[in-house]
């Protein structure tokens, strides 16, 4: 009995020698190769994470995406045909710096606009408060608790918060 479970212990270690890890394949032969991808997948959204880069994502589709670029790059696809080809497939949202267009227009100029358009209202807004007497603002509480001691004990009977 003592036996055999030698033996299956004997066996039992031989078959895990076989079941060592492996090493990482490279994700590309040339490591030239490999830099134009990852220069391409910086400049490309993943759509499904939308706030990571494809090179970023480890999502399913960021992983295929990559592949995709990859294949194409051994195809001899130059890095803006790349790029193309995704804008073309998913549109300009796949781009994190889309073409200056119509249609992307206001994700240049918007936030520029909004900055000018707050920045002339609190113009405006200052100018008329300048211009308002002093009488036509609403006295802060301070205000109100340094007349009443001003005043003396005893002369307010309202309470002051």
């Amino acid at each position: 009995m003592l036996r055999w479970h030698a033996i299956a212990w004997l066996l039992l270690a031989l078959t895990g020698l076989g079941a060592s890890a492996k090493e990482a394949e490279p994700a590309a032969e040339d490591p030239v190769l490999e830099a134009r991808m990852i220069a391409i997948t910086n400049e490309l959204r993943c759509l499904v994470c939308q706030n990571q880069t494809i090179a970023d994502s480890h999502s399913g589709l960021a992983d295929d995406l990559r592949r995709e670029v990859r294949e194409q790059l051994r195809k001899g696809s130059t890095n803006e045909q790349i790029v193309q080809y995704m804008t073309d497939r998913y549109g300009d949202f796949v781009r994190y710096r889309p073409a200056f267009k119509p249609t992307t227009a206001l994700l240049w100029v918007g936030p520029a606009l909004l900055m000018l358009i707050g920045i002339a209202v609190l113009v405006i807004v200052l100018r008329r408060r300048s211009q308002m007497a002093p009488e036509q603002f609403e006295p802060d509480d301070f205000d109100e608790l340094e007349s009443a001691e001003a005043e003396g004990p005893g002369a307010r009977t309202d309470t002051v918060k």
